[in-house]
């Protein structure tokens, strides 16, 4: 054990990337950054693909479609997102982001920014930087990214 950080030295990347996200996802209560994190998520992709099919953003999500459904259906009854019919294929619904929704969004961000900033304390700015670059370099190409079939 090492006696600075209290992790086990044989612990791995993807241990310790775990063992984090459990810290972040325990800390970012809807109390602390103003909405689900799941929600903060799906709202990033929706400003991100300027509306997604529902369907593809539940993939990208990696949530079946009747949680889909529940999660949509939360932040629509908040005025977040608006479904629409897509005048391609009339069955599909497209998502997207509202005025309102930014603006929550926006809130979130900066709330779960703060949190971060709690988080890694003990990487100076440069290593936080340093830190996300690497894991979006890792994310790039991998299943969990935004879904190209979202629409533009």
């Amino acid at each position: 054990m090492n006696p600075a950080t209290k992790t086990p030295q044989t612990t791995g990347t993807m241990g310790l990337l775990s063992q984090l996200n459990r810290v972040v996802y325990r800390r970012a209560t809807e109390d602390v950054i103003g909405m689900k994190l799941k929600q903060l998520i799906t709202l990033e992709l929706l400003v991100k693909n300027e509306g997604c099919l529902q369907q593809e953003l539940g993939a990208t999500l990696m949530v079946d479609p009747n949680n889909c459904v529940l999660l949509l259906n939360e932040l629509d009854d908040r005025g977040y997102v608006e479904r629409r019919r897509d005048p391609k294929d009339r069955r599909r619904h497209i998502v997207v982001i509202t005025p309102a929704g930014g603006k929550a969004l926006a809130k979130a961000e900066a709330r779960l920014e703060a949190l971060e900033g709690e988080v890694l304390v003990n990487l100076d700015p440069s290593e936080r930087e340093q830190l996300r670059d690497l894991l979006a370099r890792a994310m790039d190409g991998q299943d969990g990214g935004p879904d190209p079939s979202c629409l533009d």
